[in-house]
């Protein structure tokens, strides 16, 4: 049996195409990868071309051929289609509005290809090679650019009635706030790199107007500037201001997964990025609000941890629907 999966990670800022080898145990080895940027404004098809070329050249290298692959795993930015295998005019990438993907590669390659949203693409990940291994139930949290989510229930990726499922950034959890997701106080508005940032400019304007000081912006001038990075560098080195506005993310945090949890009655809730980063400025307020909001049962049994795989979640994500979705067909 053929184990040698392809990966294809396609992001706004860069892509990725990733050789993998699935062993009997059900792990996977990372072969090797190449990583181009996307260069968005020349259009898709130049990004394929270079898709397509990292593909020969990472074959090549390797000593296999299309032939020697079991499936292309696919993940990019949503909204798509993955059961017709479509991109949709995702917001970070412009110009690529309904593009049979799946149907490309499969004409190119001969090889069988899935894709996936990224949220899903890396619950899969986390779920069968990181913090998730051996959960039947649990929700893997994007929580970096945007605030996404991949849902695996009963031992099986949930997308919804049309990829749709888990779009918890777009729920409202105060009238004014941050924007993320096109909503004002949203989840992904309080709890995303766009998001604190929008909230430190607030925060630390308000403290400036007041006579107050912060070790990291000195200046309205400095304010467009500020990134959730900067924050959390100053909030570890103990800036006041700095520790109030993660304080702040990590109480909404908290009032968002307690729906979530209440809900859904998930066993685990894995938290990406920003999480594995500043989880000591986040997680006291975080759980201080998951006390107080959710059934006791519900509570006891969800544990909520960083990511496993770390920096390298996209290319075990990509490598996943490739694996995933051909053990489902082989059911």
């Amino acid at each position: 049996m053929k184990n040698i999966i392809l990966g294809i990670d396609i992001g706004g800022t860069k892509c990725a195409v990733i050789l993998g080898k699935k062993g009997k145990d059900d792990s996977m080895e990372l072969i090797d990868k190449h990583a181009f940027p996307t260069e968005t404004p020349k259009g898709y098809q130049h990004t394929l071309e270079r898709i397509f070329t990292a593909i020969n050249e990472l074959l090549a290298k390797a000593g296999f051929t299309p032939e020697n692959l079991s499936s292309i795993g696919i993940s990019c930015g949503g909204p798509l289609d993955s059961r017709k295998g479509i991109i949709m005019s995702p917001p970070n990438l412009p110009g690529w509005d309904n593009i049979p993907i799946t149907g490309l590669f499969e004409k190119r390659l001969g090889v069988k290809t899935y894709i996936q949203n990224d949220a899903n693409a890396c619950a899969l990940a986390e779920w069968k090679y990181g913090a998730g291994k051996g959960i039947k139930n649990m929700l893997f949290l994007t929580f970096g650019t945007g605030m996404g989510c991949g849902l695996i229930l009963d031992g099986k990726l949930y997308v919804g009635a049309n990829d749709m499922a888990g779009e918890v950034g777009r729920i409202r959890l105060a009238q004014n706030g941050p924007v993320g997701y096109g909503k004002a106080g949203s989840f992904e508005g309080f709890c995303s790199g766009g998001g604190i940032a929008q909230l430190t400019q607030t925060k630390v304007l308000e403290k400036i107007q007041m006579g107050e000081k912060n070790s990291f912006c000195r200046n309205t001038g400095q304010l467009t500037s500020l990134s959730a990075k900067t924050v959390a560098e100053a909030a570890l080195a103990g800036d006041a201001v700095a520790i109030e506005i993660y304080s702040l993310c990590g109480m909404y945090l908290g009032k968002a997964l307690s729906i979530v949890i209440d809900i859904l009655n998930p066993e685990l809730i894995i938290l990406g990025s920003i999480y594995g980063r500043a989880q000591k400025l986040i997680e006291p307020s975080m759980q201080e609000i998951i006390e107080k909001e959710t059934l006791i049962h519900t509570r006891k049994v969800c544990k909520i941890v960083p990511a496993g795989l770390g920096e390298q979640i996209g290319d075990y994500a990509a490598l996943s629907v490739g694996a995933y979705n051909l053990d489902s067909e082989r059911i």
